[in-house]
């Protein structure tokens, strides 16, 4: 017989459009659900000897009563959803996946950076109530527009995406500027402090783990701290930056633009200062800059190479 492997929030990765073939080739029984609510995951994963999950949480009282489990692999690189000390006593492994989304991530970073810059998402509203219509020139200059060529851009996380957006950055003629993080490696060399970057920094990208020393690394200090033309990119996790102090900045003009992938809370069940109708120069998107199908079919594929190594007596993406 072979072994059970659920993914109990499939629909987190796939809506229908991947090819399945890397995990069907698996000498396993593979059952799926495209949402599981927290309180049917125990029963769920009851015999299960292999568990595959995006963000579904794995804490201690769920892993106990997972007697079969031997496997969890994660759609994702972030592992905190998961008690990984349960997971150690148990004897269960935990595979992640990395590197998977670097190109999806950066192009929705820069996407954003240069529809802020170039003030697109204005100039259309123009266009669409007739201000172009209604010109008496050729080209409207209502709204300022930026190069990024010469610009400095601040980058906090240096790992895999954070290496990409500094590329992409130079490639577009920007300097860049890597800050310390609490809590971090932040002795390397080149790395300078966070308030000289915030001071320097044209735009700040943030690419760093929510960690105790990082949660609410930007504020109302640190937003006072940069240029009022300045932009801040967030795709890495919600809680890095305080969200009212965003939103009263950008309603304020202390800070240029805000592009923001991800909320503190998701979904945001509860609301969130930034969901306002009323903030100007925000993009919000609903944490989907990983999420192009590339990027989905190569976390589907990765995966599978996970399980795989696991069933042959392999560690392959394994972080315990």
């Amino acid at each position: 017989m072979n072994p059970l492997a659920v993914f109990p929030d499939f629909a987190t990765v796939s809506r229908g459009d991947l090819d399945m073939s890397s995990l069907e080739a698996l000498p396993l029984d593979l059952l799926t659900w495209p949402v599981t609510a927290p309180e049917d995951l125990p029963g769920r994963i009851a015999d299960a000897r292999i568990v595959i999950t995006n963000k579904l949480v794995l804490d201690g009282g769920v892993l106990e009563a997972a007697g079969r489990l031997k496997l969890v692999c994660l759609a994702a690189t972030g592992t905190n959803n998961v008690d990984l000390e349960t997971a150690a006593r148990r004897g269960i492994g935990v595979c992640n996946i990395e590197g998977y989304c670097t190109s999806s991530v950066t192009q929705h970073v820069f996407a954003m950076l240069l529809s802020l810059t170039r003030r697109l998402e204005g100039y259309q509203r123009l266009v669409i109530d007739g201000a172009w219509r209604d010109s008496p020139q050729f080209c409207l200059l209502d709204l300022p527009v930026r190069e990024l060529d010469g610009r400095t851009l601040g980058i906090v996380g240096l790992g895999e995406l954070g290496s990409a957006v500094a590329r992409a950055g130079e490639a577009f003629g920007m300097h860049v500027m890597v800050g310390q993080r609490p809590g971090g490696e932040d002795k390397r060399p080149g790395r300078i402090p966070l308030d000289e970057l915030l001071a320097n920094a044209d735009v700040l990208s943030l690419h760093c783990p929510l960690t105790a020393e990082t949660r609410g690394l930007i504020g109302h200090r640190e937003l006072g701290l940069m240029a009022d033309d300045a932009v801040l990119i967030n795709t890495a996790r919600g809680a890095l930056v305080d969200s009212a102090a965003l939103a009263d900045a950008l309603r304020t003009g202390r800070l240029g633009g805000a592009g923001v992938d991800v909320l503190p809370e998701e979904p945001p069940f509860a609301g969130d200062p930034l969901l306002a109708p009323d903030i100007p120069n925000l993009i919000l998107t609903p944490h989907m800059a990983w999420a192009a199908r590339e990027s989905r079919q190569r976390a589907l594929d990765e995966i599978a190479a996970n399980i795989r190594s696991f069933l042959d007596g392999g560690r392959r993406g394994r972080v315990d």
